[in-house]
């Protein structure tokens, strides 16, 4: 373990963040740089000899986490950094993305604040790579084997780099024109600068990774071709298949999907752009949506000059602690503040969008709205709370319901889906179509 009494001596303390006048000005992460390493040590000491370490059941890719949090207060940064790759190929993303719930089965949050675990994740890869730990690790030998892997999020360079690594010769297929998914696209340059990406793309090429961008399978190349062309195919496409909101007035200019609307910003970023084709600058913006993607927006609409912001939530403010419904170490649904937030706007729980309300030239003007609240389980609009707020600008940040269907991947491979939408693992027509 760490230090034995560390829990006792240190408190916690998180990374600090650059003043929101300053950062709102331009696109840059939030925090403040190198304000982590000075402290990490005593923070990555708070870890416990709880026994049984129920972070590793909170995190999902099962992190050694009491590992190289021991590492991490030693300053054994190779050593933390060795045992940090061991089960997670891209610290640099989940340490700036990752909604942390291991830190919510963190056994020290039963009665005090949570290890920083996450804080002491992106310090440990962000030392590795200022000190050149990370480095590409080419296969010995090759295994005559083809894999191609459809989709470059998170899971798909993943897959990739390890396929690489075990000796295949594996191609990532992307429709968008740079490599990384939603992390490309889909996360502002604030939550996580885009560098962090083309460090790993590089690494994985230097392995010997290749990547095929602009190529959408079901469309550009069918599944036959590529089940010709490779001896197996890894399917990691997502759940791009956004939520929409069939209310009156959906069909106005100026309300988007947040995934219309988002990467655009970041195209802009990229240098594709000038200012974004879709922009808040000067308009009353609405949220509808109280999630990560919905903060999304927020951050971006400050950052391109809103004159308001206002962010929309169906479900009631959710409470500051642990509720009976989300006991320890179950991930609680706690009432969040995030960089977005400090930054303004407004957020307005219990609301129902009526409908939109637009100008004669089409444009959205207003944005109708209701209260409501859930009674025996059901959802109940309140009489006489209807009321209307200024709407030039609408972003709709509801989740997703499931793959895309529409490009005729689903349907090429004979794959089954889930009730929710999504590829289904293991049903008979997807071991079928894995067989062939």
């Amino acid at each position: 373990m760490a230090d034995p009494k560390g829990f006792l001596s240190t408190d916690r303390e998180v990374a600090k963040t650059r003043p929101v006048g300053e950062r709102v000005q331009d696109w840059n992460e939030v925090y403040v740089p190198g304000s982590l390493l000075p402290i990490i040590s005593k923070q990555a000491g708070r870890c416990m000899d709880c026994g049984i370490p129920f972070c590793h059941n909170g995190c999902p890719l099962g992190n050694l986490i009491p590992e190289w949090n021991d590492y991490a207060y030693r300053e054994d940064w190779r050593e933390a950094s060795e045992r940090l790759h061991a089960t997670n190929n891209f610290p640099e993303f989940t340490g700036r993305l990752c909604p942390a719930p291991c830190e919510a089965a963190c056994v020290l949050g039963i009665n005090q604040p949570a290890v920083t675990i996450k804080n002491v994740e992106v310090s440990i890869i962000d030392k590795a790579w200022e000190t050149g730990d990370v480095t590409p690790q080419p296969p010995e030998r090759l295994s005559g084997k083809t894999v191609a892997v459809i989709g470059s999020g998170p899971a798909g360079l993943a897959a990739a780099q390890q396929l690489t690594r075990a000796g295949h010769t594996v191609a990532v297929y992307e429709r968008a024109d740079r490599i990384g998914g939603l992390l490309r696209y889909g996360i502002p340059e604030f939550k996580m600068e885009k560098r962090h990406i083309n460090r790993r793309i590089e690494q994985m090429r230097a392995e010997g990774t290749k990547f095929r961008t602009g190529v959408e399978v079901g469309r550009d190349i069918d599944a036959a071709k590529l089940r010709k062309r490779y001896d197996a195919v890894v399917i990691a496409a997502g759940a791009t298949t956004a939520r929409d909101l069939p209310v009156p007035g959906r069909e106005l200019t100026g309300v988007y999907q947040a995934m219309e609307y988002l990467p655009l910003a970041n195209k802009v970023q990229e240098g594709d752009y000038v200012t974004a084709p879709i922009s808040a600058e000067g308009k009353h913006v609405v949220v509808i949506g109280g999630g990560d993607t919905g903060a999304d927006c927020v951050g971006t609409a400050h950052r391109q000059g809103a004159a308001s912001v206002t962010q929309l939530e169906i479900m009631p403010r959710p409470g500051d602690e642990r509720s009976a419904a989300h006991p320890w170490p179950t991930f609680p649904m706690l009432y969040k503040v995030t960089s977005a937030h400090e930054e303004g706007g407004e957020r307005v729980y219990s609301v129902s969008t009526s409908h939109f309300e637009g100008d004669e030239d089409g444009n959205v003007q207003w944005l109708h709205l209701i209260e409501v609240e859930f009674k025996d389980g059901k959802l109940e609009q309140q009489p006489g709370t209807e009321r209307k707020i200024p709407a030039q600008l609408v972003t709709l940040a509801m989740g997703f319901t499931g793959t895309d269907q529409e490009n005729g991947l689903v349907q090429q491979f004979g794959l089954e889906l889930d009730a929710r939408g999504n590829i289904a693992r293991d049903g008979p027509a997807t071991r079928a179509a894995a067989s062939r």
